[in-house]
């Protein structure tokens, strides 16, 4: 499918990535800037940053196939993410930044105990390197069959481009690279939608020629779907960013202010994303086009849609970045995973347990060797799990999020509402949903369960839990988790004692306090990274642009210059602002330092 062309796509993305691995190193001094960037990011570089850490690859895989098998149900996952960016933006973004912490353990210490900070903290870490190895699996199973790369050969490239560029650079080099990554995949998929709408005849033409069913937003038809699993859904989604972990996005700006601005502009990303990101493949199914006959090599031929649609109508070398947007969505996955793994090991157990008297210097190479160390962890796990057979990577991705994200999300979001619950609520409100949301998962498979249900006539009931576990376990695990956490301030003796809730006020007291001047970086930093990141996109663009010399039709070459333009051009603006507001501020220096004329 690929030509020569979209080969050196590929690979000039990857040496672009590591350059900006390279140019980053120097901004990360201390453990401060090396895991937050000091606090002193830009607005629109920590919104592109958490827009880009939201999603993976499987937004174009596994979610493109459900566009294509059921239509419309597929914008609620995504539309759930611009909602929950949106209450970021009205009550969660600017305290959590007020926080005054470097990495997220350090507010779980502050607000819920040094217990809780070490529970949370190894319980989310290895879970986060299976995750991020599911993820990093999950692209190579799919890029392999579709593309016909290597299965070994993604896992290990992708796996360590990713790992060098974070070890390198830190959160500076992560930032950096998700906001440029954030405009080539903009710009690519603008191009795929635009070439689908226009083939279908333009919405009207795509509503007339899919299935009836394919409007239907609770696709209550399909198995395991319906009201109850858009409302887990919307659950899950709200509940996973708007707890205390999910901070962790905000650290990095520069105040309050632009935390705020932050989650609106990945909201806005999410919301336009949701639209362009879901339109190609159902312009597949109104055109027709059989996946199954397309992509023979894939054990699920629906999840190909993106793909097939995209080689349709994408010139030569354009396949080749929209297989570097996919990459790229799951590679900022996996290097936010690493960062703010690393950060966690080294700033709430290195530290305060193994060396309390490390100086910043050490702080950041043992930032350095924990981030090595994790991701060699992911690319071998995801290694391992290419060895086994009929592994199901996307449901369990879509199981996991609920499984083990409503556990953690239930009291994180609680504890930021409620003073009264205990300290130990929130380990054990963590143990008792994980029981329930096992046992849910369990029961319909066990063999006396089936047999006692079949004697009983609840067979019909068994298999209903079957196949709606994923909504169940959030509803189910959610409610009586809230009701656990909530119901424990009222047991006997469960109040904080004085010393203690002097510091759960102390806690929310700085969350309200806005940062001083004195606590925040200047204008003229925010003028120096717009300046320094818009010269990299300039450049990027600029190489994209090379593309033009590749033979290709005059629509084709269109395609290719929209693309180029569009991030040059928004490199071009932000070099613009940094100079107008660096001549801003030399013109206001320059009036200020004129002496004042009496006049007679």
């Amino acid at each position: 499918m690929l030509t020569i062309y979209d080969y050196a796509v590929v690979a000039l993305y990857f040496v672009l990535l590591l350059g900006v691995g390279w140019l980053s190193r120097r901004f990360a001094r201390n453990s401060s800037e090396y895991f937050r960037g000091g606090g002193e990011m830009a607005w629109w570089l920590v919104g592109a940053s958490a827009f880009m850490a939201s999603f993976s690859a499987w937004t174009f895989t596994g979610a493109a196939g459900l566009a294509y098998q059921y239509g419309a149900i597929v914008l609620v996952m995504y539309l759930g993410n611009t909602l929950s960016f949106v209450l970021n933006a009205i009550w969660l973004a600017e305290p959590c930044r007020q926080m005054r912490v470097v990495v997220v353990m350090e507010a779980v210490r502050a607000r819920l105990g040094r217990i809780n900070e070490q529970f949370f903290t190894w319980m989310t870490l290895p879970l986060q390197v299976i995750g991020s190895a599911i993820t990093l699996y999950g692209l190579a199973i799919f890029c392999a069959p579709a593309f016909g790369f290597d299965l070994k050969l993604v896992i290990i490239g992708a796996g360590l481009v990713v790992l060098i560029a974070t070890t390198l650079g830190g959160s500076w080099a992560v930032a950096t690279g998700d906001f440029l990554q954030a405009l080539m995949l903009l710009g690519i998929t603008l191009v795929v939608f635009a070439h689908s709408l226009m083939a279908v005849g333009g919405f009207s033409g795509l509503i007339e020629k899919l299935p009836a069913t394919h409007l239907d937003f609770t696709a209550s038809q399909a198995s395991g779907m319906g009201i109850l699993w858009v409302v887990a859904t919307l659950l899950e989604r709200l509940s996973a960013g708007n707890n205390l972990l999910g901070a962790t996005r905000y650290l990095s700006a520069r105040n309050g202010r632009d935390a705020r601005r932050a989650s609106l502009l990945a909201a806005g990303l999410f919301a336009i994303g949701s639209l362009i990101w879901f339109v190609p493949p159902m312009a597949a199914r109104a055109l027709g086009m059989d996946m199954a006959a397309l992509m023979p090599g894939l054990s699920q031929p629906a999840e190909g849609a993106y793909v097939a649609i995209a080689h349709r109508f994408l010139p030569a070398g354009l396949l080749g970045l929209m297989v570097t947007g996919m990459i790229s969505a799951t590679m900022s996955s996996m290097d936010h995973g690493l960062n703010r793994n690393s950060g966690i090991f080294v700033r709430s157990f290195y530290l305060p347990i193994l060396r309390p008297q490390a100086g910043e210097r050490e702080l950041v190479v043992a930032g350095r060797a924990a981030t090595i160390v994790c991701g060699l962890l992911i690319i071998s796990l995801a290694l391992l799990y290419s060895t086994w057979k009929d592994v199901g990577v996307l449901q369990l991705m879509l199981n996991a999020s609920v499984m083990l994200g409503i556990p953690t999300a239930v009291p994180t979001l609680w504890c930021l509402i409620t003073r009264r619950s205990p300290d130990w609520a929130a380990w054990t409100t963590v143990i008792f949903c994980l029981a329930i949301s096992t046992l849910l998962g369990l029961l319909p498979n066990i063999h006396g369960v089936q047999s006692l249900a079949a004697t009983l006539g609840f067979t019909p009931w068994l298999e209903y839990i079957r196949t709606h576990s994923y909504a169940l376990v959030a509803l189910i695990s959610f409610s009586l988790g809230s009701l656990w956490y909530l119901g424990s301030g009222f047991l006997p003796g469960s109040r904080h004692s004085p010393a203690r809730r002097e510091q759960v006020d102390a806690f929310f007291a700085t969350m309200r306090r806005p940062l001083s001047e004195k606590e925040t970086c200047s204008p003229a930093e925010i003028s120096r990274q717009s300046f320094r990141i818009g010269r990299m996109a300039v450049v990027w663009g600029g190489l994209m642009a090379l593309l033009l010399l590749v033979p290709n039709t005059l629509e084709g070459r269109i395609a290719v210059a929209f693309c180029a333009a569009f991030i040059a051009g928004v490199g071009g603006l932000l070099i613009f602002t940094s100079r107008r507001s660096t001549r801003a501020k030399q013109s206001a220096a320059a009036v200020e330092s004129e002496p004042l004329v009496e006049t007679p």
